[in-house]
């Protein structure tokens, strides 16, 4: 069985009319894997509440005080905006809460278990850094799950690989200070938000990035994780390997210009199979609802 972790309460953040990251992304993830055909393999789970488990701890080991406070603020006055992409409705707080705990949640699983795992929740965190959310994310969900991971029995080193189109600058920035943590980009560059330049290499040489050009495809994303991705994650030997697992590369996504295909993540998830099966897959970008859905079932796919 592979575990799912996702609540309906995850669509009551609201982004508002026309926003690209919308609730819609994920009734349409949750609506196609109920109707593929090993749908039965699927263990849907909700995410543990925060009211049984203490998030907080863990979200301000990576985010300021001031910053947490700001968000729940604004929510509790009845919603704004922390930029012009990024809102906050009155349940943002608490739904960016539970996002969190269910990406804890998928820590636990794999580790427990030796076996992949998905958090399909939202707000999305790769670019939220520690001080600021920014670009539709409140939480660095990714990075507090890889600090949870170190504090784990065994846990020694955690990498993160970041397959959505934009750097995730927010995480980098986090993660970079921690020896124990590594991460890997590949993102259309020059894009959104600018940063990730190849010759960024980290405080610790824990960080790979790997600019991509508009109208990449699949066969230079498999030579991009030949060459730098798979001797980059094997060199550093992971006892977790964190998947911010953003679909907005596919061809047909309206907000970059890479030209993957849904099915070639299936290819991608392959070679992180051959580093480890603790991979923990959480959602990030993708905003083409049919791209994105038949992007996550690929990934899904592979790991059964």
């Amino acid at each position: 069985m592979f575990p799912v972790i996702y609540s309906e309460d995850f669509l009551l953040h609201d982004t508002g009319y026309g926003h690209p990251e919308k609730p819609a992304r994920l009734n349409a993830i949750v609506k196609a894997l109920q109707q593929v055909a090993w749908h039965d393999q699927i263990n849907w789970q909700l995410p543990t509440p925060v009211t049984e488990r203490e998030v907080l701890p863990y979200i301000q080991a990576i985010h300021t005080q001031k910053y947490i406070e700001i968000v729940q603020h604004i929510a509790e006055s009845g919603g704004g905006y922390l930029d012009l992409d990024t809102p906050i409705s009155t349940r943002s707080y608490d739904i960016a809460l539970l996002a969190v705990s269910a990406w804890l949640d998928g820590v636990d699983l794999v580790l427990n278990h030796n076996n992949p795992a998905f958090v399909l929740a939202r707000p999305p965190g790769h670019h939220a850094t520690s001080e600021t959310g920014m670009g539709f994310c409140l939480f660095s969900n990714a990075a507090i799950a890889a600090n949870y991971a170190l504090q784990q029995p065994g846990i020694n080193r955690v990498a993160i690989l970041d397959w959505d189109v934009h750097h995730g600058n927010g995480t980098e920035a986090i993660v970079e200070h921690n020896p124990q943590i590594a991460y890997c980009s590949l993102h259309q560059y020059p894009c959104y938000p600018g940063t990730g330049e190849a010759s960024d290499r980290g405080l610790h040489q824990n960080v790979l990035n790997i600019p991509m050009v508009a109208g990449s495809t699949i066969i230079e994303y498999q030579s991009a994780f030949e060459q730098q991705v798979i001797p980059f994650l094997t060199k550093i030997q992971p006892d977790l390997l964190i998947v911010s697992a953003g679909y907005d590369a596919n061809v047909l996504d309206p907000l970059a210009e890479i030209a993957l295909q849904p099915q070639d993540y299936g290819v991608l998830t392959k070679f992180l199979l051959s580093i480890t099966r603790r991979l923990l897959f959480g959602l990030e970008g993708g905003y083409h609802l049919e791209a994105l859905a038949k992007s996550v079932i690929a990934t899904i796919n592979c790991c059964l």
